[in-house]
């Protein structure tokens, strides 16, 4: 039976480090010599079990992007944040097509406001056993106004997004343009901290198996409305081509 809700370990939860906001507490992946249930390591790169998995019902994965703590997808060298996102969506693919999990998430925090608690760069692959997000998404989440595009990849700026103001699309319909769409990811990354908004310095990657498309949707992450929270209403801001029109400036 799919689920509606997953279901969060509180006493986990309390568990987990937090590195986030207090710089003071140890880096669990720093000390890469106590990391335990590895799964695979590839460069500097690491695949592992979650080792406070909160979600009930699922296998949560981490994959620890660099040896750099202070790092991020906005100063990676091109070639890592090619070798970053080819690694990530080829672990999200084997559990998918493991056939072991309703649907797999494969998805980014960065930054206070972006839900994550550890400030080390990682992304998180997640198996849902009986939950499936792809009932939650549509087409129209990945239309918008066309910022750059590349033969079989676009950048676009949502017309109707899933929360609200300002979402991004990275739409890949030619899996071999897959380097292009992390060099887009690498320019979101930038874009976002340097130029939206520089009190909040906090971010979302999602990815999504849409159809035969690769799709990761970036999000600048400030509070969030209390229309979506209250009512589930997204809003769209009246001053999309002007963000597209600045971001094109800057990098194309």
């Amino acid at each position: 039976m799919t689920q509606t809700h997953l279901h969060f370990d509180i006493h986990i939860g309390r568990k987990k480090p937090e590195s986030v906001h207090n710089r003071e507490t140890a880096c669990p992946f720093c000390d890469r010599n106590s990391l335990t249930d590895v799964l695979e390591k590839r460069g500097t790169m690491i695949w592992l079990k979650n080792k406070y998995p909160v979600l009930k019902e699922t296998h949560q994965t981490v994959l620890v992007e660099s040896d750099q703590c202070e790092g991020d997808w906005s100063v990676y060298s091109k070639e890592h944040v090619r070798a970053l996102l080819a690694f990530g969506v080829e672990k999200w693919l084997e559990m998918e097509r493991s056939g072991v999990y309703q649907s797999v998430l494969f998805f980014k925090n960065h930054g206070p406001y972006s839900g994550g608690s550890i400030r080390h760069p990682h992304m998180q692959i997640v198996g849902l056993n009986q939950y499936d997000y792809l009932q939650q998404v549509k087409d129209s989440d990945f239309t918008g106004i066309v910022i750059d595009r590349d033969t079989g990849v676009e950048l676009t700026l949502s017309t109707l997004p899933r929360a609200g103001f300002f979402e991004y699309n990275v739409v890949l319909s030619d899996w071999g343009q897959m380097g292009k769409m992390a060099d887009y990811l690498q320019i979101l990354a930038h874009w976002i901290l340097h130029h939206v908004n520089p009190r909040f310095q906090s971010y979302n990657f999602f990815f999504y198996h849409w159809g035969q498309k690769l799709v990761a949707k970036v999000v600048p992450r400030f509070v969030t409305s209390p229309l979506y929270v209250g009512y589930a209403i997204p809003q769209v801001a009246n001053n999309l081509e002007e963000i597209v029109q600045e971001l094109r400036r800057h990098y194309f």
